[in-house]
């Protein structure tokens, strides 16, 4: 029985995080793989719940270790997804959810493409940038190169398997939870997870 493999990306400021927590918060059968990460923590921010924070050398050595399942460098800090950690919860069931860039996704989807993924859109360019600009959490040069990116970003969105747009959040919720129940009442995984269930129903004693 194995579970399923969710990518959720977005350019930045979309909303992708906030989503993310309620999704884990209403569906308590998803987990969240913790990334590894060279950046600082933000404030609020703890080690081994929203990232592992390692230093530049670590995270290098470890990447030569071919630990990493995917890896990308944005915004000049390092992020990487534990290859191991992945392969053994989806074995054994369990449905994780990857919080990653497009290139994270792009590596994943070599990997595992059986993967199901994600895409967050703002309603607009001005909602994204007043987004940015009201998380407090960067000077007006990084929401610059934020906004930038964005093009960059949205290129890409036509390799994701869903598209959600998230101008209202618990709209965007609802769709994103609608993904992962699809997800895990699929005719092949119902009959991994039942399969004496359903040898009972088609050969009742």
């Amino acid at each position: 029985m194995s579970g399923n493999l969710f990518i959720v990306s977005a350019p930045s400021g979309a909303g992708k995080t906030s989503l993310v927590r309620a999704l884990l918060d209403i569906n308590p059968l998803i987990n969240l793989s913790v990334s590894y990460t060279t950046r600082n923590p933000r404030p609020g921010e703890i080690d081994g719940r929203d990232y592992h924070f390692v230093s530049r050398e670590t995270f290098v050595a470890m990447m030569k270790n071919g630990e990493f399942l995917e890896s990308a460098e944005v915004y000049g800090n390092l992020y990487g997804t534990s290859q191991r950690w992945i392969a053994q919860e989806i074995d054994q069931g369990r449905d994780i959810l990857l919080e990653i860039d497009w290139q994270g996704a792009a590596q994943v989807r070599r990997l595992f493409p059986h993967c199901i993924s994600i895409f967050i859109l703002p309603p607009s360019l001005e909602a994204l940038e007043q987004r940015l600009k009201g998380r407090g959490k960067d000077n007006d040069e990084v929401i610059a190169r934020r906004m930038a990116a964005v093009r960059d970003d949205v290129a890409h969105v036509a390799e994701f398997d869903y598209v959600i747009i998230n101008d209202n959040l618990n709209e965007a919720l609802r769709e994103l939870n609608s993904v992962a129940i699809a997800a895990r009442v699929r005719g092949s995984a119902q009959m991994s997870r039942h399969q004496a269930l359903i040898n009972q129903l088609q050969h009742p004693e």
